[in-house]
């Protein structure tokens, strides 16, 4: 780890050129069990939307399958139409036929079709960040990255993102297209993607990790160190798990969702902490992987 360490308020140039807020918000707990159907009151779902950007969020987080479909016509009934430093960023080639059945769906025309529709329920003629849900095994990832690169140069994506990779199939796909962001597993508790996380540093990468809060695994015992951390800044664990992601690197972008306004409000105090040195050496070694 840099001996300096990552500040938390610095925002992040999307694309080197789009600026950031580093603590987003993903739409995904606005949908019901296994991210299948609407979960609530959708009126308490767009209220969450508004809140979190009237409270200083510039990144909303969502995908096409959430719901599907419910995720992110909610965020267009919720922010549309959309501030000039609102970057909305969702994904696609996932297709969904149930609340436990996922099956990837890469090849170009159904990229293209998944964009579109994305378009049409954002209510927007450009998405800023369309990334792609899973790389498809049985299409060349040229092929598929290919088909994104078209609706890019039609305007109709601002730019493209992967969920899910592999640091040698990052470094594959950069070899074909411009990267702009990846999203892996990546949390105090859970390092396992930190080759890609090197990548994107390297590269200039947003990096948005998914299950920022590890999951609810920061309630188990094994995370109990987490207690002297948080009593010393007089925070949650999670406030410090996502604190400590806003320190551990610059390109680290963590898009925690909720559908609780008060969750809300905690998740984005964490852009308040400062934590030291010593702090990062104390949560170090928390990581399983």
């Amino acid at each position: 780890m840099a001996e300096a360490l990552a500040s938390p308020d610095a925002p992040f140039l999307l694309g080197g050129e789009l600026p950031v807020r580093r603590l987003g918000y993903g739409t995904a707990q606005l949908t019901g069990p296994g991210y299948w159907g609407p979960r609530g009151d959708r009126q308490d779902a767009l209220a969450v939307l508004r809140a979190a950007v009237e409270q200083g969020v510039t990144l909303i987080d969502t995908a096409d399958n959430y719901g599907p479909g419910v995720a992110e016509e909610l965020v267009a009934g919720a922010l549309h139409p959309y501030r000039e430093e609102l970057v909305i960023a969702t994904k696609g080639g996932v297709v969904r036929t149930s609340d436990s059945a996922w099956h990837i769906a890469g090849r170009p025309e159904q990229l293209r079709a998944m964009c579109e529709a994305s378009l049409r329920r954002l209510r927007t003629d450009r998405i800023d960040l369309y990334q792609l849900h899973r790389l498809d095994p049985a299409v060349p990832m040229a092929d598929q990255l290919g088909a994104l690169d078209e609706l890019r140069q039609e305007g109709k994506i601002r730019y493209i993102g992967l969920d899910t990779l592999t640091a040698d199939q990052l470094e594959q796909a950069l070899s074909l297209t411009g990267i702009a962001s990846v999203q892996n597993r990546f949390n105090l508790l859970d390092r396992s993607s930190d080759a890609v996380l090197k990548v994107c540093e390297s590269h200039g990468l947003a990096f948005l990790p998914w299950f920022p809060l590890a999951n609810g695994a920061l309630t188990g015992e094994g995370a109990a160190a987490l207690d002297g951390v948080a009593r010393g800044h007089g925070a949650t664990r999670g406030q410090i798990a996502l604190a400590w992601l806003l320190h551990r690197s610059p390109v680290l972008c963590p898009t925690p969702g909720t559908g609780s306004p008060a969750h809300l409000a905690e998740n984005l105090d964490a852009r308040e902490i400062r934590l030291t040195s010593q702090d990062m050496s104390r949560l170090e070694p928390l990581a399983s992987v």
